[in-house]
């Protein structure tokens, strides 16, 4: 089968399954889109199963935008061991004994967990040290310092305790957070070790309710069901809509005065005061395309920010 048009490009939202690296999928997406430009925003770990956002075509200009989206995980915590990486794939490092659980006790080793705090991210991560990832040190037993970084934990809730050693947990979290990590203060918390045994990322924000789409929905052809629209990615962004001349100006790189009648951005409460001196807008041409992001001043003027190519 061909594969689809996609036009000025578009997202899929892959349901990534176990055992494929976030690369790997990434490149079955793009041969069943005819190898189109494509990125996908945000890794998940092999092990790891759940959505994974993937632009297509100039979409991948929005990449940046859904890096920063909080996101959704569930997660099994297994308790009585640690392990070198923080979830099954690792050694056996620890072992301790696991106290008796209940709700009450778990809320109370959680409590202090949520909110904004700063962690250490782990040596088994894509993040580099002088060039070099660090889980490529790990590998050769080399650990470094790592400087902590800040995270919210937005929310943090048992979902059951599976087993006297397990446990099912959700969070909601910011961007850059590791829940293997989170995985491993949980059970410290609980006064015992731990690791992932499984991770799912729900979803990545704003996808909270979106359809997502396997590798063999595409490879069966489905391909031209699945892209969402790239604009869908920045709704709390305001809609600013040119005409034609305020379009071209824009797109050569002049200022152009920002029109009366703009849409304020999907979380915006009606008589709110005015934001920044500088706003990210999406913008739309005479015809209600969208074609890119642009910057309003306190001015009022546009400047473009990152626009589509023209076609």
């Amino acid at each position: 089968m061909n594969p689809p048009e996609i036009g000025v490009g578009g997202i899929l939202l892959l349901d990534k399954p176990v055992g494929l690296s976030s690369n790997a999928a990434l490149q079955r997406v793009r041969r069943s889109y005819g190898h189109v430009k494509a990125g996908h925003t945000g890794s998940l770990d092999p092990l790891a199963s759940g959505m994974l956002p993937i632009c297509l075509g100039q979409a991948t200009k929005l990449a940046g935008e859904l890096l920063a989206g909080r996101k959704c995980y569930t997660f099994t915590l297994q308790l009585g061991e640690a392990r070198s990486t923080g979830d099954a794939e690792g050694e056996v490092v620890e072992r301790a004994a696991v106290p008796t659980l209940a709700a009450a006790g778990i809320e109370g080793a959680l409590v202090p967990l949520r909110g904004p705090q700063l962690q250490v991210p782990p040596m088994y991560s894509a993040l580099k040290h002088q060039g070099q990832p660090l889980y490529r040190l790990a590998r050769q037993g080399i650990e470094v310092e790592r400087a902590a970084r800040p995270v919210t934990i937005h929310t943090l809730e048992l979902l059951e305790i599976a087993s006297p050693t397990m446990l099912a947990l959700r969070t909601l979290c910011s961007s850059g957070t590791y829940v293997r990590t989170l995985g491993e203060q949980i059970a410290r918390a609980l006064g015992t070790c731990g690791y992932l045994a499984a991770l799912r990322r729900d979803y990545v924000e704003p996808f909270e309710h979106e359809p997502l789409w396997t590798l063999e929905q595409l490879d069966r052809g489905e391909f031209p069901l699945a892209l969402i629209e790239a604009d869908r990615a920045v709704p709390l962004f305001p809609a600013v809509r040119l005409d034609r001349g305020g379009t071209q100006a824009i797109q050569q790189g002049r200022l152009v005065a920002c029109p009366p009648s703009a849409e304020p951005a999907a979380d915006a409460a009606p008589g709110a005061e005015a934001g920044p001196a500088s706003v990210t807008v999406r913008l739309y041409d005479d015809q209600g395309r969208f074609f890119g992001l642009g910057e309003r001043n306190a001015t009022g003027n546009l400047k473009a920010r990152r626009l589509y190519a023209s076609s």
